[in-house]
């Protein structure tokens, strides 16, 4: 009984941090994955890759319910990716992100 919950107790920190996320993309002519992240209890992350030919220039817009929506913009160019992440004032309860890409 000692270690089913001393297993337990260890597997709690585990989901503590986790929120859902969603992602909703629009992306015109250029090659572009997304891999999203829930890095902190306050902090969205997602990280943008390009895999086209041509360099791409995105916006990502980050929503956690009553606050104002945080717009960040990047520039990718080709074979690159890069980090996008955005630090809120309250807990993330649920994340949406809209992500935006269009040939540069």
């Amino acid at each position: 009984m000692k270690k089913i919950c001393c297993v337990l107790l260890t597997m709690l920190p585990l989901s503590a941090f986790a929120y859902p996320i969603d992602v909703e993309k629009h992306i015109d002519g250029v090659q572009i994955d997304y891999n999203s992240h829930d890095t902190a209890y306050d902090i969205g992350n997602i990280t943008v890759n390009n895999y086209g030919e041509v360099p791409a220039k995105c916006a990502v817009v980050f929503n956690n319910g009553p606050e104002a929506p945080r717009t960040r913009r990047i520039q990718l160019a080709a074979k690159s990716s890069s980090n996008v992440t955005v630090k809120f004032s309250r807990e993330i309860i649920r994340l949406r992100i809209k992500l935006s890409c269009e040939p540069q």
